[in-house]
């Protein structure tokens, strides 16, 4: 019985998709291999680095180098500020970061440059803003298509790429189910995109609190509908709601709230990998063909069979 091929979606959420990191260490400790990934957004990011070879282990060790220390974070941060007048100009008053910049100093060497160079066929989805549509990149800079990926809005610069304007994928498909590269018999999805929460009862939420909570209910009304279509054989969604876009610097509070996910993801594939096996043992054999007679292959024209 041959393994089934498995497929990995990785959807968009900022901070909240340093969860991605410990499901790939549970398929790692159940020794499951992927086959084919898509990503968007931080789903990119860490679908990236699966794809080149990295254990859900050696990721983690690279996230808590970079953002565990506050000051290390701030410090690598303020080298990101526009350093000239112009800059500040162009972008209307509002710092805006370039998402290059951000991938090469807070990941660097932990994904290759070129899509050419990963071991897991990898898609990663961006939007493109002039297109109106979502842009999925399987080849080429693989670099260049993640910080597109992850470019949000008013936070990043766009990225010009191939002759397109892009910017982060989650504006179109934060959960990229149709996307992955590659046939495969089974998907599973990580979900991390949160819907707002009542934590003040029925106070009305400030300005910053209702445009945040407004374009999570919109990006989730997409993910629910993506996956009324297509949906994944297994679907997870830790629990990272309470934590925001950007609290990478609460990386060790993340990975606590999210550590119990990891046995669930072992119970969840081990059952749904058993499910499959068990379903494939059972279906019957394919029909042997049978020889047509003589008469009849030539009154219907079939060519001569092979002995």
């Amino acid at each position: 019985m041959s393994t089934p091929r498995i497929g990995l979606v990785l959807g968009g959420g900022g901070a909240r998709g340093l969860a991605h990191i410990v499901v790939v260490e549970a398929l790692d400790e159940l020794g499951v291999r992927v086959d084919a990934i898509s990503g968007t957004s931080i789903g990119a990011i860490f679908g990236a680095g699966t794809a080149a070879g990295l254990t859900g282990r050696s990721m983690r060790e690279v996230a808590l180098e970079n953002f565990r220390n506050r000051a290390k974070l701030v410090a690598k941060l303020w080298e990101l500020r526009p350093t000239k007048l112009i800059e500040l100009w162009q972008s209307g008053g509002s710092v805006q970061i370039d998402p290059e910049k951000v991938l090469e100093l807070f990941i660097g060497p932990m994904i290759p440059e070129r899509f050419e160079d990963l071991v897991i066929p990898l898609s990663v989805t961006t939007t493109d803003f002039y297109g109106w549509q979502a842009e999925h990149f399987r080849k080429g800079d693989l670099r260049k298509a993640v910080a597109a990926s992850m470019a949000i809005p008013v936070l990043f610069k766009p990225v010009a790429h191939e002759g397109r304007v892009l910017v982060d994928g989650g504006v179109v498909d934060p959960l990229p189910l149709t996307s992955l590269p590659a046939p495969v018999d089974l998907t599973i999805a990580v979900d991390v995109m949160p819907y707002p929460e009542a934590h003040h009862g029925t106070k009305l939420p400030g300005a910053r609190e209702a445009i945040m909570g407004a374009t999570q209910i919109l990006m989730q009304a997409v993910v629910a509908e993506k996956i009324r279509h297509n949906p994944p054989d297994l679907l997870l969604r830790p629990k990272v709601s309470g934590f925001a876009v950007l609290d990478f610097h609460r990386i060790d509070e993340i990975f606590t709230a999210v550590e119990p996910l990891k046995d669930e993801v072992k119970r969840r594939v081990d059952r749904l990998l058993s499910s499959e096996t068990t379903t494939a043992e059972a279906l019957p054999p394919p029909p042997q063909k049978k020889r047509l007679p003589k008469a009849l292959r030539l009154l219907t024209g079939a060519k001569p069979e092979k002995s």
